[in-house]
């Protein structure tokens, strides 16, 4: 039987557990404070040894630094803003580059926040927000444009920045990227190659720079091999799947239909075969398909897909690590990098 409320006992303020400091984990690791500060920080100079016993320590002590603490002695959040379009492909694509950066942030006393912006938003805003708030120490943000005011923005306002994407706006900047025009070229050889006829390329938005890269690379080999090609203009790859196989159903509803597809998302791979489907024509024997994907997927829906991998889990890490250097004033030899494809994996 429980006793009233009024006689349940209360613990004095001070016999609550005290929050783990860095003295505490100091005292448990037997390392100096500065040593213990610097090895959560990732500081060089401390071995990997070193730093993942006081990780474990701190994670074991429950150790959480005081946020508030650290900014007002340091200035800094501690914190990387992923800055996203809701557009993007997020089951393959988008998954992947969000869990890559956590992964490399992971131990360091950097914490990912992704902001997402909307197609009717002006993708300038949530850019504005963290650089004039200060709501984080830098951001890392994606489908660039070749004259990028996001980029100038940062820029001009000395905050850090790495982006997913090249522009053309003769920036020094810490970025990553996917070689879209081998993308382009590749897709296009192995769907000559494969005897197709008329070749069909559904690309990102054309005002993104990896855009201008794919239709570049498409329509240069297209022309160099011969065959008739189009780049459709009705839907992009960033579009949702039921957009996507509406505007490819429709094309195969035309005269001279397209037999080779080169398609710029894993969604628009699987929407534009279900298209093709529809219509009654069989993957791999009436038409056939190259597709990018970051994540294995493709495989589980067909097998006579033409599969093009990006790393993206690459992408993201050396853009959290390349960051992160900048934020610490650390030199950082790898400012910029490039994956370039050179296989189309067959199906079957």
């Amino acid at each position: 039987m429980l006793p009233p409320a009024d006689r349940v006992p209360h613990l004095p303020p001070d016999s609550e557990p005290e929050r783990p400091t860095l003295k505490t984990i100091a005292a448990a690791t037997g390392l100096a404070v500065a040593t213990v500060s610097r090895a959560l920080k990732d500081a060089p100079d401390i071995g990997e040894e070193t730093k993942r016993r006081v990780r474990e320590t701190a994670a074991r002590l429950g150790y959480r630094p005081n946020r508030a603490g650290v900014r007002l002695r340091t200035g800094k959040t501690n914190v990387i803003a992923l800055v996203l379009s809701t557009e993007s492909d997020i089951m393959n694509h988008t998954s992947r580059l969000i869990y890559s950066i956590a992964a490399a942030l992971r131990g360091t006393a950097y914490h990912l926040v992704v902001m997402p912006f909307f197609p009717d938003q002006d993708p300038m805003e949530p850019i504005r927000y963290i650089v004039e708030t200060g709501s984080a120490d830098g951001i890392i943000l994606n489908q660039t444009k070749a004259d990028d005011p996001r980029l100038r923005y940062m820029q001009d306002h000395g905050f850090p920045f790495a982006a997913h994407g090249r522009s053309a706006m003769g920036i020094d900047h810490l970025y990553y990227d996917f070689d879209n025009e081998a993308f382009g070229r590749l897709g296009a050889r192995a769907l000559a190659e494969r005897g197709r006829k008329r070749l069909y390329l559904v690309a990102p938005p054309r005002s993104h720079m990896y855009a201008s890269h794919m239709i570049h690379g498409f329509t240069d080999e297209a022309l160099r091999l011969g065959p008739p090609f189009e780049v459709t203009d009705r839907v992009t790859s960033d579009a949702g799947g039921d957009a996507i196989e509406a505007a490819v159903a429709a094309r195969f509803a035309e005269p001279d239909p397209p037999d080779g597809l080169l398609l710029g998302s894993t969604t628009a791979g699987m929407a534009a075969i279900a298209a093709a489907e529809r219509s009654g024509r069989v993957l791999g024997r009436d038409f056939d398909v190259v597709a990018k994907e970051a994540v294995p997927m493709l495989r589980r829906f067909r097998q006579d897909i033409l599969i093009i991998r990006e790393d993206v889990g690459r992408a993201g890490e050396f853009l959290a690590r390349a960051l992160v250097a900048r934020i610490d004033k650390r030199d950082w030899t790898e400012r910029q990098g490039l994956e370039v494809p050179v296989t189309v994996e067959p199906g079957g």
